[in-house]
């Protein structure tokens, strides 16, 4: 049995706009079989709004393309391309398009809500109406909220001008063969069911096959990969999504001249031992015990 799903861009039917302006495609939820992750993408028209509400699962966003304003208790927020952030369980939040532009985002949403009972989601009183802002991401009171730039991938780039924020561990890079992770939200962040972050790949960048405990989405923002899930091969460029159930054997070359690039998921988080388990070190010890 194979626990993996793709999705192309141009299979994915778009669905109308709701009464006030917004739709959400559903890419990953409850009836693909996950556990732990609800992945979609959301848009917004410029006068669009999603009245104010509180979820039974923690969201986590990443603004894809134009701007949107995000309402929340302490504040108005106006949001746009490379913005991120955390909406942890329960707290109230609306969203509403910022006037002269539409606006698109990724949401995460974990655990998988449970559309069979239908009430993961609760309206509440409408918040306060106020002039949004810019998030300031060197303010400490900024707790859930942040800003990716793709230059932020460059390990020669990682000036503290460049980077605009006190140094923390989000400032910082992975870098591993030919692959660069830049984490955007986990538990330093407040999330507690889920991560968030991009992963590039240089032209030789590879990932052999492992699996985890846990389940991953990939969105492809840039460049061609060759994914493979379950020993299924596919080719995934911009638009494409891929998810990886817990145990799918799953591994990654990069298929082009350039870097390629996605944002990636990970539900719930990944434990603080054993969380990839590569093929090639099991196989290496049969190999061992076998001489």
């Amino acid at each position: 049995m194979t626990r993996h799903l793709v999705r192309r861009a141009a299979d994915v039917p778009e669905p109308p706009y709701d009464e006030l302006g917004h739709r959400r495609r559903e890419l990953v939820g409850e009836g693909d079989g996950s556990v732990h992750t609800g992945f979609g993408l959301c848009e917004i028209r410029p006068d669009g709004r999603v009245a104010a509400h509180v979820h039974s699962y923690e969201e986590s966003f990443h603004v894809l393309d134009g701007a949107v304003i995000l309402d929340v208790p302490e504040g108005a927020y106006l949001l746009e391309e490379g913005d991120y952030g955390l909406l942890p369980t329960g707290v109230p939040h609306a969203w509403r398009g910022a006037g002269d532009t539409a606006g698109s985002w990724a949401d995460m949403l974990a655990p998988v809500p449970r559309a069979r009972y239908g009430h993961d989601t609760q309206a509440v009183p409408a918040l306060p109406a106020r002039d949004p802002v810019r998030i300031d991401v060197r303010d400490p009171r900024t707790r859930s909220l942040g800003h990716f730039e793709p230059a932020q991938m460059d390990p020669g780039k990682q000036a503290q001008d460049l980077l605009a924020v006190s140094a923390s561990m989000r400032t910082a890079l992975l870098v591993y063969s030919g692959i660069t992770v830049k984490m955007m939200v986990d538990g330093d962040l407040g999330a507690v069911a889920s991560t968030m972050f991009m992963v590039q790949y240089a032209p030789d960048g590879v990932a052999g096959t492992h699996d985890h405990p846990f389940e991953e989405t990939y969105l492809i923002l840039e460049g061609v990969v060759d994914a493979t899930f379950d020993g299924e091969r596919y080719r995934l460029g911009p638009g494409d999504l891929a998810w990886a159930g817990a145990g799918c054997v799953h591994g990654f070359a990069n298929a082009g001249e350039g870097p390629v690039r996605w944002l990636e998921t990970q539900a719930p988080q990944p434990p603080s031992r054993h969380s990839y388990r590569f093929t090639r070190d099991w196989e290496y010890l049969r190999e061992a015990l076998g001489s």
